[in-house]
């Protein structure tokens, strides 16, 4: 009797990983920067975008998990069936985005030291970049990704907690506006669903699923009960960290403060605790740097060994080469606004694409066999295409028209 339970346990164990590397790569600096922006921006009407990117998002995820899960396929793999060479474009395109994000998050990492404990950012990168390093380099890589992931998103989740509950946000207001708002702000909504699924983070949870049931040999039945509970808790967990997140920010801004443009976020956790504020977010900035990291070089190494082939098994040297050309590049340019841009364009295309490979890949019985995408999911998936699409589109014609 002994071993089933061993083995429920291991597969939750691994379910909670993928949930919290999938949401862990979604809160990076980026994420926090743009949520105290917007609500500076929108005051108490942000809640509405919140909620509407937080079902799309898992419109999104389920829809990937499910049909990854059930074809037992990586993306590449999946796209490669569904249009021959598709797979090696959205391998290129996801581990240059990667890439570039992950210099950013080896540059927050860097900065979260600087404000914790004054220490130089490029020190404070190096020695972080270094720290990620080790962990792939353990005996036991996945679990020990998992438990940092799992220790640091916490820690992060109550930090932002707490700084919400010292700035009193209008509990009340936040949930009239989040379904009845004064102004909706599109944009802002489909930039909310960019930056908590877009890029690799579209596929790092369900990559981290796919190795656990590979390895344990899942059944279909058990495998889309677990993409179910996984994409749903990942989701959740950004989902809460970006309400934590707006709940503070509010507070402040209601009650006078000035959020700071340079900084935004920062400025939230200063004026809500003063000088401890400024230590706690450097805190809470280096765990979201480094969980982002975490993802950002597991996905992507995760895309390049399935479409190349001389590359599969060499996973744990990869992902440490990867973290470390990220940072050598930052300590090379210093500042990577312009990289992070430009990534963050091409990634809003990335997921668009992404999405509908998975959607007709779940078409193909030769993938999925006798599984049925649900009607739901296919006609919410494919509107969530389209609105991205159009996103995309203009936003590539107001940075070409600058």
């Amino acid at each position: 009797m002994s071993k089933p339970h061993q083995s429920s346990a291991f597969t939750s164990r691994e379910l909670i990983g993928a949930a919290f590397l999938m949401a862990s790569s979604a809160i990076g600096p980026g994420f926090l920067t743009q949520t105290a922006i917007f609500t500076a921006r929108m005051g108490a009407d942000f809640a509405a975008a919140i909620l509407f990117s937080a079902l799309l998002d898992i419109v999104i995820q389920l829809s990937v998990w499910r049909v990854l899960l059930v074809a037992q396929k990586r993306a590449p793999e999946l796209a490669n069936a569904v249009f021959s060479g598709s797979g090696t474009i959205l391998t290129l395109a996801i581990a240059a985005g990667g890439l570039v994000f992950n210099i950013g998050n080896i540059a927050g990492a860097g900065l979260g030291l600087e404000t914790m404990l004054g220490v130089e950012v490029r020190i404070g990168a190096t020695c972080s970049a270094i720290l990620v390093c080790l962990i792939y380099l353990t005996r036991q890589t996945l679990r020990a990704m998992d438990i940092v992931s799992q220790i640091l998103g916490s820690a992060m989740i109550l930090a932002t907690l707490f700084v919400a509950w010292k700035s009193s946000p209008p509990l009340a207001l936040m949930a009239e506006r989040a379904i009845a708002p004064q102004n909706i702000d599109i944009a802002a909504t489909l930039t909310l669903v960019g930056g908590t699924v877009g890029g690799y983070i579209t596929f790092a949870g369900g990559h981290r699923l796919l190795e656990a049931a590979t390895a344990q040999g899942w059944t279909q039945q058990e495998a889309l009960r677990k993409a179910n509970n996984g994409a749903f808790l990942g989701v959740l967990l950004a989902t809460i960290m970006r309400v934590l997140l707006f709940s503070a920010a509010l507070g402040v801004v209601l009650q006078g403060g000035n959020v700071q443009t340079q900084n935004p976020a920062a400025s939230v956790f200063t004026l809500s605790l003063g000088n401890i504020g400024t230590i706690l977010f450097g805190a809470v900035m280096w765990f979201a740097a480094t969980t982002s990291i975490l993802g950002s070089a597991y996905t992507s190494v995760s895309f390049l060994t399935s479409s190349f082939p001389a590359l599969q098994n060499r996973q744990n040297i990869l992902i440490p080469a990867f973290i470390l050309l990220s940072a050598c590049i930052f300590l090379l340019i210093g500042k990577p606004v312009q990289l992070l841009l430009t990534a963050g364009l091409v990634n809003s295309f990335i997921l668009p694409f992404a999405l509908l490979i998975v959607l007709l890949g779940a078409r193909k019985h030769e993938l999925v066999g006798a599984y049925r995408h649900p009607v739901w999911l296919t006609v919410l998936g494919g509107i969530a295409c389209a609105l991205l699409l159009g996103m995309s589109v203009y936003a590539l014609r107001e940075a070409l028209a600058l």
